[in-house]
């Protein structure tokens, strides 16, 4: 909890992902203040030992401190001190006799002082982060950061800052995960946007209706995933993605007219910028089967001649928040999950 100089108090949280300290934490905070989110948004910039979280709480405070205009605080100093105080060697001991053992001792110590240098060199961390993931998404990624680099050259940028370095973060995180790797799902940029996602879900429930109805999709149509698209906004990660299904028709699972879905958490009211992309998209797949969703067969397979649309999408989801925000959210027994 930061207190700016007019004594407004900003609560600033980290996320703590799995690929830490490989990967900074996610900050996010509740406040739209840009003197807040300009000072969070360096943290996911940080590499090697700047990644831990005392030294990415060093960091937060400095810069906070500077665009509030208040004097940093003492204990800041002292954190500081206490970092380095490992990395700094002590003044060194009076010189004990001379023994053929001890210098058998101080080898094995340089030599384990080697490999702990070794193991934090930024370089090797790099080269172990880039063998978590195929070439194909490297190249995907190193695509997009040219594509950025000529829209700032042209003046021609898309989107904000803030969304973008979050949304690179994601994307890198999703082609390192388990989840990813093992295909329960896959990820296509629409148009090699980092704006706009096609998510295709090829794995839920085995024990759920759904499930079958996916190898029966397999067996007509030769397709066995869930087509989802997700349009984040520059607002992003402030504000949840529209998400909605494109493909197959589907009745029951929270999915409205148009292919919007029916969860609290994709809503103003039910986000948080805490939420990673991944974990979204899980619990959409689990939300399908709780509801019970199932294909249906019978459906037009033309988007323009069925009821799926981006626009119908967006005016029932709209609909349906306006009713939320008026009656609740229904909150189902324990049991139900």
């Amino acid at each position: 909890k930061f207190v700016g100089s007019n004594g407004k108090k900003y609560e600033i949280h980290a996320n703590i992902t799995e690929t830490y300290p490989s990967t900074p934490p996610v900050w996010f905070a509740d406040s739209e203040d840009t003197s807040v989110t300009n000072a969070v948004q360096i943290l996911s910039n940080t590499s090697g030992r700047d990644n831990h979280v005392i030294n990415q709480v060093g960091i937060l405070l400095k810069e906070l401190c500077r665009l509030h205009s208040v004097p940093e605080p003492e204990e800041l100093e002292r954190l500081a001190l206490g970092i380095w105080s490992c990395a700094v060697p002590m003044e060194a001991p009076p010189t004990p006799p001379h023994n053929d053992d001890d210098d058998e001792e101080e080898d094995d110590a340089e030599d384990e002082e080697d490999l702990h240098l070794e193991m934090d060199d930024p370089d090797t961390a790099s080269k172990n982060k880039g063998d978590e993931m195929g070439v194909e998404h490297l190249a995907v990624l190193e695509r997009l950061r040219q594509t950025q680099r000529q829209d700032h050259l042209k003046g021609s940028v898309s989107g904000s800052v803030q969304a973008t370095d979050r949304l690179m973060k994601e994307l890198r995180d999703i082609y390192r995960s388990d989840s990813f790797k093992k295909g329960m799902y896959s990820i296509d940029l629409v148009s090699e946007s980092l704006y706009e996602w096609n998510v295709r879900l090829m794995s839920v429930d085995p024990d759920s209706p759904l499930h079958n109805d996916l190898v029966e999709l397999k067996e007509k149509e030769g397709n066995d995933s869930i087509l989802l698209n997700m349009h984040f906004k520059e607002t992003y990660p402030f504000e949840p993605p529209f998400v909605r299904v494109v493909h197959p028709i589907i009745s029951g699972g929270y999915v409205l007219v148009g292919g919007a879905i029916c969860m609290e958490l994709l809503t103003k009211q039910g986000w948080s910028s805490a939420y990673t992309v991944e974990a979204v998209i899980m619990q959409i797949a689990a939300t399908l089967v709780k509801g019970k969703a199932r294909i249906q067969f019978g459906a037009p397979k033309v988007v323009g001649q069925g009821q799926y649309s981006l626009a119908r999408a967006q005016q029932s989801f709209k609909s349906l928040v306006q009713i939320h925000e008026k009656n609740g959210w229904f909150t189902p027994p324990k049991e139900d999950g």
